[in-house]
């Protein structure tokens, strides 16, 4: 059933919670998932690349696409724009491709609203605790912007019944295996199928 179109899967949840890790190790797992490169402001951290982990721009240039229309969804983030651009995705999903957004919560639920029938995923941390380690660890936040993140995850878990799926990344292989499983899954829903098998039942001659 090569006719299928592509499946929009949304990885979502806190910051710090591992979205870039478990993106990147699913997709050594699975090379022919698309990716959808996100736009932002903030500086690129240490080993980042521009147009591989994100579409790096200034602040004046994502406003500009923004009026244009050019993102699926944008949010500001702790001072920050991110955006998702809209042509990628649309194209990639007609190709037959399956495309994997990661992105901030703000952004997932502006993305419920234009797509609809998109597979919403929220990543949640082992712990509160174990969250704070994690963005302590990475050594790019003061302590201020810590006790901010902090503060937003706590409003972004609360924002958890959006999701159709909830995944705990207590351990990167296991948050994978069930990601994977979510993709099966949802490609084998009647609804996604049912008119494509009725196509062919209808030229088959009795």
């Amino acid at each position: 059933m090569k006719d299928e179109k592509g499946i929009l899967f949304i990885l979502s949840g806190p910051s710090g919670v591992g979205k870039g890790t478990v993106r990147k190790a699913l997709f050594e797992r699975d090379p022919d998932l698309a990716y959808s490169i996100s736009v932002t402001t903030r500086q690129a951290r240490e080993g980042e690349q521009n147009g591989v982990d994100y579409f790096f721009k200034t602040k004046d240039e994502v406003k500009k696409m923004i009026e244009q229309g050019e993102f699926i969804e944008y949010a500001e983030y702790v001072g920050n724009y991110y955006g998702t651009p809209k042509a990628y995705v649309e194209q990639t999903l007609e190709e037959g491709r399956d495309v994997f957004l990661e992105i901030e919560v703000q952004g997932a639920l502006q993305v419920k609203e234009n797509f609809p029938e998109g597979v919403f995923i929220f990543l949640f941390p082992p712990s509160l605790e174990e969250l704070k380690n994690r963005i302590i660890s990475r050594g790019t936040e003061t302590e201020d912007l810590v006790r901010n993140r902090l503060l937003e995850a706590k409003k972004e878990i609360e924002m958890m019944d959006a999701y159709d799926y909830v995944v705990v990344n207590d351990d990167v292989h296991n948050a994978v295996d069930r990601i994977e499983s979510i993709v099966v899954s949802e490609h084998c829903k009647r609804e996604r199928i049912a008119s494509q098998y009725k196509k062919a039942l209808g030229s088959v001659e009795l």
